[in-house]
């Protein structure tokens, strides 16, 4: 899919295989968000990849960075990764008892999960506490949150972005999923210039890029007595399946058995 910018003209398949795992998930327990996930995957295997320090067999390390799903409903994405790196098993992911993986990310739960999210807003303020006493302890730890581009519209956002900013807690950096979900009701005129207004340093990318987003990781130096960092990562919903992708009625659509094979066959 390519957008007017032309920035969605490479086609990045190499997360297609973590793509079809969520449509598993989704499929077999009956619940779950395909599209945000599907949007935000890029994102999530990046950071774990090449940015995160953690250790998945002790998620309670003191030394790892936090990253909290703010925008809680993609949580099918994070599970996928949860698994891929060993915080959680296959057996976690497919189980029909005792059940760990719901709906909305829950820490009390699920290894490597910071945060209980869902309610639009909650998890970048969580972020920001975190943020905060690190800076405290001194201690040089990452802090990133992940928002969707509708969670601008809470007032806890911008609440954290100016307390955030006035702490100058550079330890922390915010990556908004802008796939224009949003827009479909409310269009933003400049996400940039919101978030410069109030004083953070913003990068904006394409969010399907992997080098792009690991360059732009990069570039921040995390350093808590700077201003905090903000990534407008540029997105589409649904990437990945041309039917799905920017389609509403699939926000929280779950597959016919006939629709999960072609999703199958599109990323395969």
């Amino acid at each position: 899919m390519e957008d007017k910018a032309g920035v969605f003209k490479m086609n990045t398949r190499k997360n297609n295989d973590l793509r079809i795992r969520i449509a598993e998930m989704v499929y077999n327990s009956k619940e779950g968000h395909i599209p945000s996930a599907y949007s935000i995957i890029d994102i999530l295997s990046a950071l774990y990849d090449k940015i995160l320090k953690y250790d998945s067999k002790n998620p309670e390390w003191a030394e790892r960075d936090y990253f909290i799903l703010s925008k809680g409903h993609g949580c099918k994405a994070l599970y996928v990764i949860l698994e891929k790196y060993g915080f959680i098993t296959k057996e976690d992911i497919f189980r029909k008892e005792k059940i760990i993986l719901g709906g909305h990310p829950d820490c009390t739960k699920v290894p490597g999960v910071e945060a209980s999210t869902g309610s639009l807003g909650h998890g970048v303020v969580t972020a920001m506490g975190i943020a905060l006493g690190l800076k405290i302890k001194k201690k040089a730890n990452k802090v990133i949150a992940l928002i969707g581009d509708g969670e601008n519209n809470e007032g806890t956002v911008w609440e954290t972005a100016l307390i955030a900013q006035n702490l100058k807690l550079g330890n922390l950096c915010v990556v908004v999923d802008n796939n224009e979900s949003l827009a479909q009701i409310l269009k933003y005129h400049d996400l940039n210039k919101m978030w410069d207004s109030f004083g953070w340093n913003v990068y904006e990318i394409n969010g399907h890029d992997e080098e792009e987003l690991i360059s732009t990781f990069n570039k921040i130096s995390f350093n808590y007595n700077f201003p905090p960092s903000v990534i407008i990562a540029n997105t589409v919903k649904g990437k990945g399946v041309d039917f799905i992708e920017g389609h509403g009625h699939w926000h929280h659509k779950i597959p016919t058995i006939k629709e999960l094979e072609t999703i199958m066959r599109r990323l395969s």
